[in-house]
């Protein structure tokens, strides 16, 4: 029998999760193949940020700190309990929104390819894939999940499944740092209405925290184009421009960080920042693009640190910025609960087929 030597960075524990928890029975020599195709075709670490992760995670984690030390954790919790039953329902109503136009955009992007499917199993399946990226390192194990597990919905078995999901967090991204580049005229008057006293350690961390989500942006412009470079063109015409599909594009991506946004802003809300409304086109996309770094579990800590540190710059305090973003973490983590019942439900199929 031939002897199936499985690459390290392959394995499990490097952003994608075991086989055994994502997907049925298959055979062994299937399996490994089909990790490594997903592996090289999904939105692959570039190697300068997979070499200074640590040092990234070692600065998150100082800045959090640092930020940190200063905060009074008994009002922290205080403030968390006095989130009313109104702001969760409404907070919980925008994620499902989030999943579901989602799920639309990748069906869309898949139909543009050639692979159909349902609007009910789209759905489901992001449902799957969001709670897997919030709880797996590396933030794209979920992806990784949903492009194998979509192989035999058409003909090319994994290939077009794999595109289909890289086009759509493309996609995706494009929406993001076009959100984030309509609120650059608002940072002007930002700055201007800052007083020469403001803390200057504040300014610091904003400052590392902006320089930090550039840097990001640069590394995934980079992967992305690398990617982006071995497939063919024609697929990339066919999913954002034929037949006008940018318009279908673009208007998904801007809707769903739309939703990012007014989520985070109703977090806000329930802990009692008062932020101005151009928030939402500067300092909370900044925050959510924190979310990019990858240093642990679906964004959590940078996303924390990037609040605690941006917050203030429109008035709010850093304790304020911490507590919504916790609270937006728990929300989208809860809304994407459906995931792992949907999750144990396929496996239990599975064994019972077994």
């Amino acid at each position: 029998m031939e002897t199936i030597k499985v690459p390290k960075r392959t394995r499990a524990g490097r952003g994608l999760p075991p086989l055994n928890d994502v997907i049925g029975r298959s055979s062994f020599s299937r399996r490994i193949s089909a990790w490594k195709a997903v592996a090289n075709l999904q939105l692959r670490k570039s190697r300068l940020l997979r070499t200074n992760r640590p040092l990234i995670a070692a600065f998150v984690v100082i800045l959090a700190g640092i930020l940190a030390f200063q905060l009074d954790w008994r009002d922290l919790v205080q403030t968390l309990n006095n989130v009313s039953l109104a702001h969760l329902a409404i907070g919980l109503i925008l994620v499902q929104t989030q999943i579901v136009l989602s799920a639309v955009r990748w069906q869309f992007t898949a139909g543009r390819l050639g692979q159909e499917i349902g609007y009910g199993k789209a759905i489901r399946e992001y449902y799957v894939a969001s709670f897997l990226n919030q709880t797996l390192p590396g933030g794209m194990a979920g992806d990784a999940a949903r492009a194998y597990r979509m192989r035999d919905e058409g003909p090319g078995g994994w290939k077009i499944p794999a595109k289909a999901v890289l086009f759509e967090r493309i996609s995706g991204q494009i929406g993001f740092f076009l959100f984030a580049a309509l609120g650059l005229p608002a940072w002007q008057g930002i700055a201007a209405s800052q007083r020469p006293t403001y803390d200057m350690v504040a300014l610091t961390m904003t400052a590392v925290a902006v320089l930090a989500v550039i840097f990001v942006g640069f590394q995934l412009a980079k992967r992305n184009r690398i990617l982006a470079g071995s497939l063919p063109t024609g697929d990339l015409y066919a999913v954002f421009i034929r037949d006008r599909a940018w318009i279908v594009q673009l208007g998904l991506s801007l809707t769903v960080v739309l939703s990012y946004i007014v989520t985070f802003m109703v977090a806000a809300d329930a802990v009692g920042a008062d932020l101005p409304w151009f928030a939402g086109l500067t300092i909370i996309p900044l925050c959510l693009l924190a979310m990019l770094i990858p240093t642990g579990f679906g964004g959590w800590g940078t996303r924390e640190a990037a609040a605690m540190a941006l917050f203030p710059l429109l008035g709010g305090m850093a304790a304020h910025g911490l507590a919504a973003s916790l609270l937006y973490g728990g929300l989208s983590l809860a809304g994407a609960l459906p995931g792992l019942v949907l999750l144990v439900l396929s496996r239990s199929r599975h064994r019972s087929a077994a």
